[in-house]
């Protein structure tokens, strides 16, 4: 069994805020200070000029993962006002900061990690999980990646969902039925 202090120093993913749409300038200070960071990014259309140009942006304004240590978020942080926790709803108490599984987190950033142009992102309110039954999907760029299938408002087909819980989810492309396993 880990004593309390060892295991508190371990890296653990924390979901966090960064205000103001400074995601990608707090993931900058944390790469110079050697923390890793993940933002989830989608090409978006932009009118410049006469021009549309594909542009990478981040897909969640103001969301970004950090992997780190909690003290060394912390003195991190400190250089840093705009880069805030995201906290649980519902508590107000010290230590209710959202923190992600690795397992998770990893599925996540599989999944967002593709770009795919047809990735929708979603507010954990819009998509109630319980309904869908887990699956796993078998080939494409998600190969592997397990999620719930749900049906997302504003789409005919029913989708893959792969979820943090309290802070975003994402549903994937239309998944065809054969590619589809469904978990017990």
């Amino acid at each position: 069994m880990i004593a309390m202090e060892e295991r508190s120093e371990e890296k653990v993913w924390f979901a966090m805020r960064a205000t103001y749409r400074r995601e990608m300038i707090a993931k900058r200070q944390l790469e110079a200070l050697a923390i890793e960071s993940f933002v989830p990014m989608r090409y978006e259309l932009q009118q410049r000029g006469t021009r549309r140009v594909r542009k990478l942006v981040p897909a969640i304004h103001n969301l970004i993962f950090v992997l780190a240590e909690p003290s060394r978020l912390q003195a991190a942080k400190a250089k840093m006002p705009y880069l805030q926790y995201i906290i649980r709803k519902g508590f107000q108490e010290r230590g209710s900061k959202i923190i992600v599984p690795k397992e998770q987190m990893e599925r996540f950033i599989a999944i967002c990690g593709t770009m795919d142009d047809e990735l929708t992102y979603l507010a954990p309110t819009e998509v109630h999980l319980e309904v869908g039954q887990r699956v796993r999907i078998h080939g494409g760029s998600c190969d592997g990646q397990e999620g719930h299938l749900v049906k997302v408002p504003g789409f005919r087909s029913r989708r893959v969902v792969v979820a943090i819980e309290g802070v975003v989810m994402v549903a994937l492309a239309k998944v065809a039925p054969e590619q589809i396993e469904v978990l017990h």
